[in-house]
């Protein structure tokens, strides 16, 4: 919503005339016009005005191009990606006020999300002895950020990698509430401060503090236990917004890798909140406006009145992967030698609009080609399509390729007792827009059906906690009476549960009846053929993030551990898929999962 400019008053000191003119000797009384003419001018206030840029989400897309598809991106909407197009905004926005008139602030997510992201982490990293320089840190450096938050994937490859990319960075990498876990004092740099020179007057100090995701706790645990803790952005920012303030901060400003609905996805597993940065805005005084990332939205201008002061906080969150920047507008008048904010506006551009920037293009054009020839690498064939568009409601061979591929990973490391447990799997539809072809297949296609960076475990799950796994799952679709006809552009998503949350299992069937109420319509589970015992001990092949308590299902997080790797289950799937040479969906179908109403298969 419009963000309104701060009410002012305006005192007039008023006089009226009582009496008659009073005559002194040898003196005429002043007429009206006499007197005005003896008082001084009144000066005009002194202003500025200067703004500042954000963007979030950036997941390392350079140009507005599709590793999986190789080919430019395309949406429905037609959006465009990647560092180099926003750069052209960047710049134009510079242009237009003033390089001296400008910041630039990142709300986190960097570092991965992409094949570019993968390949310099894992295929030619960063963290080698000769290692090379992120594009993204290059792409950034060029473009002159002032700061960035961390979001939760900086931490997918390690810290180790993250302290590399850190240092290959000509900007702070902010998080007040990434704490090191020994001695629970601020990891990375909570906060900076930057001047706007102003002729003639005192500058202008921006206090820019980044604030992160507290589910890096849970979502990167293997990556961060016993070496950072992750508090609450409430919190922190009670903590560090008055010691700016104190600094002589004019503006505060933050950066939340944080959305602004006050939601959690990880339900009660942690104690502090995903999605705070509406909370933040209402709960700490002091704060100016708010640059949100994390949640993928795009929200051009919320306003948030603070609860102690009535003041009025600006909120923005531009779309991800570079589609918008927000530009952030100040304006200020100095009131006894300080400068005041009176006003703050925010608005979204469209990286649409323009073309990609020739400088950004030129300085990353050698890493994205590198890239692109590597995602097109040949791994084999393979005997029929395996598409994923029908996954979310289908028992498909797509899922069941990651399903066939948990369970051989986790099989070959189990100890001799575990081994002798039932093996299941489960998993979600990352992409329905995967499809690995029928013949040759390269890298990208397999990589297309799991984009997540997500490493694999073996936890142990009784038949009750595995049903009431499935009873979980099972909200992602809506309730469709019997007798009424499913509509899959609707019947999903349900809740909130996104494609990403929805697991899917395979190793036992069962049946999903939409018919009934969330919490009874899982039907008939089976393994082998037999009914599913309460007491019966299953190992389950799950991901890290769902392991660690990501979605907030049941029971998973506090499993038994039987099994765990470091190896993506992405590349796992690719060396499958070496080592066969041809694939054929014939050799594992794993799964037998249906959706009924009443009993009667939908589809």
């Amino acid at each position: 919503m419009p963000v309104n400019p701060l009410n002012r008053r305006e005192f007039v000191k008023k006089s009226a005339v009582t009496g008659a003119a009073v005559a002194v000797a040898g003196t005429a009384a002043a007429t009206p016009a006499q007197a005005a003419s003896d008082k001084k001018p009144q000066k005009a206030p002194k202003t500025w005005s200067f703004s500042i840029l954000g963007t979030t989400d950036l997941h390392s897309h350079v140009f507005d191009w599709d590793y999986y598809k190789d080919a430019a991106y395309t949406d429905s909407k037609g959006n465009k990606t990647g560092v180099a197009r926003v750069a052209t905004l960047i710049k134009q926005q510079r242009a237009a006020k003033g390089e001296d008139h400008v910041l630039l602030v990142d709300a986190g997510d960097i570092i991965q999300g992409t094949s570019l992201a993968y390949y310099y982490a894992r295929v030619d990293s960063i963290t080698g002895t000769s290692g090379p320089k992120h594009p993204m840190a290059v792409a950034m450096n060029a473009l002159k950020y002032d700061a960035a938050a961390l979001g939760n994937h900086e931490f997918n490859y390690g810290i180790d990698l993250l302290r590399k990319f850190e240092k290959q960075c000509h900007f702070p990498l902010l998080g007040a509430n990434a704490l090191d876990a020994k001695t629970l004092k601020p990891a990375f740099q909570p906060f900076t401060v930057k001047c706007i020179r102003v002729p003639g007057a005192p500058d202008i100090k921006v206090g820019i503090l980044g604030l992160t995701n507290p589910g890096i706790a849970l979502w990167d645990k293997d990556n961060v236990a016993g070496k950072m803790a992750f508090t609450g952005l409430v919190e922190q920012a009670k903590k560090y917004v008055p010691r700016m303030r104190a600094l002589g901060c004019d503006v505060v400003f933050l950066t939340d890798h944080s959305g602004l609905d006050g939601s959690s996805s990880y339900g009660t597993e942690l104690p502090y909140v995903e999605n705070a940065s509406n909370l933040v805005a209402e709960q700490v005084p002091g704060i100016d406006a708010i640059l949100v990332g994390h949640t993928h939205t795009e929200v051009s201008s919320y306003t948030v009145t603070n609860t102690e002061t009535g003041k009025d906080v600006v909120l923005s969150e531009p779309y991800c992967w570079g589609m918008r920047l927000t530009v952030f507008d100040f304006e200020l008048e100095l009131v006894h030698g300080q400068w005041k904010v009176t006003s703050t506006k925010a608005q979204t551009l469209n990286s649409n609009t323009v073309e990609e920037d020739a400088e950004i293009t030129a300085l990353l054009k050698a890493d994205h080609d590198l890239v692109v020839k590597y995602v097109n690498t040949a791994v084999g064939t393979c005997t029929e399509d395996l598409s994923a568009a029908e996954a979310c409601w289908k028992d498909t061979a797509a899922m069941d390729f990651i399903h066939q591929v948990q369970m051989e990973s986790v099989k070959s490391g189990l100890s001799t007792a575990d081994a002798a447990l039932p093996l299941i799997s489960v998993a979600a539809c990352f992409s329905r827009t995967a499809d690995i072809p029928k013949g040759d297949v390269t890298i990208r296609d397999v990589a297309g059906l799991y984009i997540y960076d997500n490493t694999l475990y073996g936890k142990k799950l009784t038949g009750a906690q595995l049903k009431d796994y499935l009873e979980y799952a099972a909200k992602y679709y809506h309730q469709v009476p019997s007798g009424t006809a499913v509509d899959t552009a609707t019947v999903t998503n349900a809740n909130s549960f996104w494609d990403y949350m929805y697991d899917m299992a395979a190793g036992v069937s069962y049946e999903i009846d939409i018919a009934q109420a969330e919490g009874s319509r899982i039907k008939n589970l089976t393994y082998n053929g037999t009914a599913v015992a309460d007491d019966q001990v299953f190992v389950v092949a799950v991901n890290n993030y769902r392991a660690n308590g990501g979605s907030g299902y049941p029971h998973i997080a506090a499993a038994d551990i039987a099994y765990s790797s470091t190896n993506e289950v992405r590349q796992l799937m690719i060396d499958y898929f070496t080592a066969k040479v041809t694939l054929n969906p014939a050799d594992f179908a794993v799964s037998n999962w249906k959706l009924t109403q009443d009993g009667t298969p939908v589809f």
